[in-house]
C-alpha cells in the first residue's frame, strides 16, 4: 500500500468513525430531546411522534406545540418538539433524518422547499408516515397535509388592501423567505387579488429571513427607497410587527398600511393602538391538535383526508375578543 493510499484510507476510517458517532448521538438526541422528567417507561405510551417546526423559538410555532401537545396527552402519545433554534433548513432536514433513525412512528413537519423536502419526504413515508403541517409539500408522498390554504389567505389579505385603501395603495411586500412554499404561495394570492386594482402597484418585495429585526430593517429601507410607499403587506409572522416597529417609530401610522399574518400578542397589541390595520388569523393550535389526531389514523389504518385546510379569517381591531388567548382558540 502506497503512502498516499494509506493516508486516504485513514482519512476515510476516521470521517466513518466520526459520522457514526455523529448519527448515534444525534439519534439518541431525538429520541430525549426535552422530554418530561416524569418520562421512563415507554410502556406508558401509545405512540411515539416528532412535531418538526421551522423554527423552535418561534412564537407562532410554540402555538402549533401547544396544541400537538394536548392532543398527545390526551390521546397517550409521547410527542417531541424537535428542530432548529432558527430557521436553518440543513438542521430541519437533519431533525427529519434522525427521527427516522431514531425509528420513531410517526413524523409531522414543515414542508417547506420542495426540491429539499420532496425526496427526503419520499424516502421517510417508505418507513414512518409523514404529515406535513402548515407548509405543505404537495409534490412529495406525504401521507396529509394540514394547515392553511395559503394561496387563499393571500388572496384574501389582497382583497383586504382593496377594501381598506379604496384600491388606492403603493405596496412593498415583506416576506418570510423566498424559498420558502408557503410564502410563495400567499404572494402569488396577493398578487393575484390585487392585479385587476389600476390604483394597486406593487412596489418592490423583500425577504425578512423569519426576523422581526430583519423586517424592521428591511421596512426602513424601503421607506427610503422607496418614498411613494404607503403600504405593507408582511406574509409572516414576524414580519408585520418589525414593519409596524419602523412605522410607529417614525410616527406614519397615519399615512401606512399595514397588513399583517397571524395573531401574535405583539400583532394584537399594535392592530388595538392602530398601527397594523389587518391581519391574515390562522389556527395553528387546531393545525397541531388536528395533526396527532390525523397520525393516529394513519397509524391504525383510518380514512384520513389527504388535505385539510385550516380556517382562514381577516381579523381588524373590530373584530377583536376580548381574550385572544387561551384554549383551542389561541392564534385562531
Amino acid at each position: 500500500m502506497s503512502r498516499l493510499t494509506a493516508v486516504a484510507y485513514t482519512f476515510g476510517v476516521l470521517f466513518f468513525l466520526v459520522s457514526f458517532a455523529f448519527s448515534v448521538f444525534y439519534g439518541y438526541k431525538v429520541m430525549s430531546h426535552d422530554l418530561p422528567e416524569e418520562v421512563g417507561n415507554m410502556e406508558e405510551y401509545k405512540y411515539h411522534f416528532v412535531l418538526v417546526p421551522e423554527e423552535l423559538d418561534n412564537d407562532y410555532w410554540r402555538m402549533v406545540e401547544k396544541g400537538a401537545q394536548e392532543a398527545a396527552k390526551d390521546y397517550g402519545v409521547l410527542l417531541e418538539y424537535a428542530g432548529p433554534k432558527q430557521a436553518n433548513i440543513d438542521e430541519h432536514l437533519q431533525t427529519i433524518e434522525m427521527s427516522m433513525a431514531a425509528k420513531v412512528d410517526g413524523i409531522m413537519t414543515q414542508g417547506l422547499s420542495d426540491e429539499q423536502f420532496t425526496p427526503l419526504i419520499n424516502k421517510v413515508v417508505e418507513r414512518i408516515p409523514v404529515i406535513t403541517i402548515d407548509t405543505d409539500a404537495a409534490n412529495s408522498r406525504r401521507m396529509a397535509y394540514i394547515g392553511t390554504d395559503n394561496y387563499y389567505s393571500g388572496y384574501l389579505a389582497g382583497k383586504a388592501l382593496i377594501e381598506d385603501t379604496k384600491g388606492q395603495a403603493n405596496v412593498a411586500i415583506i416576506t418570510g423567505r423566498f424559498y420558502a412554499n408557503h410564502q410563495q404561495l400567499r404572494v402569488q394570492g396577493f398578487q393575484d387579488a390585487v392585479k385587476s386594482e389600476q390604483g394597486i402597484k406593487i412596489i418592490t418585495v423583500e425577504e425578512s429571513e423569519i426576523s422581526r429585526v430583519r423586517a424592521a430593517e428591511k421596512a426602513y429601507q424601503i421607506l427610503k427607497d422607496y418614498p411613494e410607499v404607503n403600504a405593507f403587506y408582511g406574509t409572516s409572522a414576524l414580519d408585520g410587527i418589525g414593519i409596524a416597529q419602523v412605522v410607529d417609530k417614525y410616527k406614519k401610522n397615519d399615512t401606512i398600511y399595514i397588513i399583517g399574518f397571524d395573531t401574535l400578542p405583539e400583532t394584537l397589541d399594535y392592530i388595538s393602538k392602530g398601527i397594523i390595520k389587518a391581519t391574515v388569523a390562522q389556527e395553528p393550535y387546531e393545525m397541531g391538535y388536528q395533526s396527532v389526531q390525523m397520525m393516529i389514523g394513519l397509524i391504525e389504518g383510518k380514512t384520513v383526508p389527504p388535505i385539510v385546510h385550516t380556517n382562514t379569517r381577516i381579523l381588524r381591531a373590530a373584530d377583536m375578543p376580548v381574550s385572544h388567548l387561551g384554549g383551542r382558540e389561541a392564534g385562531y
